[in-house]
């Protein structure tokens, strides 16, 4: 009985005003599929891809397995499909694991493992670690750690997107989407 109140609490949840669900009727979706892009590793042919396509650039997800900041962002931010949609409409999306031995192929065509690229390469010593890179496969924007939700990931993605990380910087322009968001 107490399993069957939890779910209905969980369930209903799902109903109330603010939550994501309520906002987009549309259930949360797996990031694996509907967020992050397939790839054979070859990131100096993605960032071609990229260019092909239009994109704004790549944006890769550090991630390593058990790390809970990583889940969070999979299971309450990666997982809406307004993000997966804005997200996909304007960058390829990769996660690199950081203790992966696989081999790769980084942006500039030099072959490595997963960790030596995330460490050696991106400097990642803690995870979640989001990179964006422009077309050229320059980084130009890097966040360490989980978002506050939904809304800030988004700003992150529209600051990138509409270059506004080449004239002020992301503190500032959260502040800004913040005060916006307030005054509606």
């Amino acid at each position: 009985m107490r399993c069957y109140i939890s779910f209905l609490m969980l369930f209903f949840s799902f109903l109330l005003p603010g939550s994501a669900f309520a906002e987009s009727n549309v259930a949360p979706r797996d990031p694996a599929s509907h967020f992050f892009n397939e790839t054979w590793g070859d990131f100096a042919e993605e960032l071609k891809t990229a260019r092909e396509q239009g994109k704004k650039g790549i944006m890769i997800f550090f991630e390593m397995d058990e790390c809970p900041f990583c889940h969070y962002m999979k299971t309450n931010v990666l997982n809406q499909p307004e993000v997966q949609e804005y997200f996909r409409k304007n960058f390829l999306l990769f996660t690199v694991d950081i203790e992966g031995d696989v081999e790769i192929t980084n942006l500039q065509g030099k072959q490595m493992r997963q960790k030596d690229f995330a460490f050696r390469e991106n400097r990642v010593r803690a995870t979640p670690v989001i990179v964006f890179y422009d077309l050229e496969g320059k980084p130009v924007y890097r966040h360490t750690g989980r978002t506050a939700g939904v809304d800030e990931f988004m700003w992150m993605g529209q600051y990138v997107a509409e270059g506004v990380y080449k004239k002020q910087s992301f503190v500032r322009y959260k502040k800004i989407r913040r005060k916006e968001k307030q005054n509606r």
